[in-house]
């Protein structure tokens, strides 16, 4: 069977959601911002309702009060024109206030977030006389010919534990980093918080199975890990649904390698099923 392509764009939305928790009840998330027609689109526009109230995170302490953030996933390249393109959607997106001058382009910042620093792009920068800066790990700001304060973030060299849901939209997470995600997403307790981590999990997972494999072959780790997936990887079934709960566990199991008796076990002790009530699953 196929793997279907993972969608890393929600994935991105929801960390930045976790990543400016602290900051969000002073924030607006747009995602996928229409500036004209559906072509042009802005993959997360974060608005900060005080523009003068500072951003506990340092990948916020750039934004002014519109702050447009591009996200290219690890299939996605970022070389000078996607640089560009990010600051013309800018841009556009100052030129389209309700009057004229409306949005201050002072007002206006652009990020670019990308796990793998883009050595070619930074090269042009060299070579054509841009200044960077790297003010914090993971963080690059660049001057010279930007139309607005401009940064890019190349979330491979943020610290992996103050920066847990952006490090985890990798093809590359170690077991180490994994575990510590799945921990941190199972300690949230708030409906919002919760369905943000699902996002970024449902990312994770599909793009690691190799390390999730990995996991459930430990004893000690497969029952916590099915708790914690449970809602990224049973398709989210409604609750109250008991048999599709199950069916997608069984399935779920099956995807990771388990065999039928170790299935069986697992759902007998899950959903309190009786030995005959847990052979028909299977």
């Amino acid at each position: 069977m196929k793997d279907k392509k993972i969608q890393w764009h929600p994935g991105f939305v929801a960390a930045m959601n976790l990543e400016f928790a602290q900051d969000r009840p002073g924030l607006i998330f747009e995602k996928e911002y229409n500036l004209n027609t559906k072509p042009l689109e802005i993959d997360l526009l974060v608005i900060k309702k005080d523009p003068a109230v500072k951003i506990s995170n340092e990948i916020g302490n750039l934004f002014r009060g519109h702050n447009i953030m591009e996200y290219k996933s690890p299939e996605d390249g970022l070389d000078i024109d996607a640089f560009y393109k990010a600051g013309a959607y800018a841009g556009l997106y100052k030129s389209y206030g309700e009057t004229t001058d409306a949005i201050k382009a002072d007002d206006v910042t652009v990020s670019l977030v990308r796990e793998a620093r883009p050595t070619g792009l930074f090269r042009y920068f060299t070579e054509h006389h841009y200044t960077v800066l790297n003010p914090y790990r993971g963080i690059y700001y660049v001057e010279g010919a930007v139309l607005f304060p401009t940064q890019i973030v190349v979330t491979g060299e943020l610290d992996e534990v103050s920066h847990i849901w952006l490090s985890a939209l990798s093809e590359r997470m170690e077991e180490q980093e994994m575990v510590r995600l799945l921990e941190s997403a199972g300690k949230l307790s708030g409906k919002a918080d919760k369905e943000f981590a699902d996002s970024v999990l449902e990312v994770s997972i599909g793009a690691n199975k190799h390390m999730i494999q990995k996991l459930m072959g430990e004893d000690s780790m497969c029952q916590a890990l099915m708790e914690i997936m449970e809602p990224q990887l049973l398709l989210r079934e409604k609750e109250g649904r008991i048999e599709g709960r199950i069916e997608g566990t069984v399935d779920t199991m099956r995807e990771f390698g388990r065999g039928d008796d170790e299935i069986k076990e697992m759902i007998i002790r899950k959903y309190s099923l009786t030995d005959e009530e847990a052979e028909a699953y299977l």
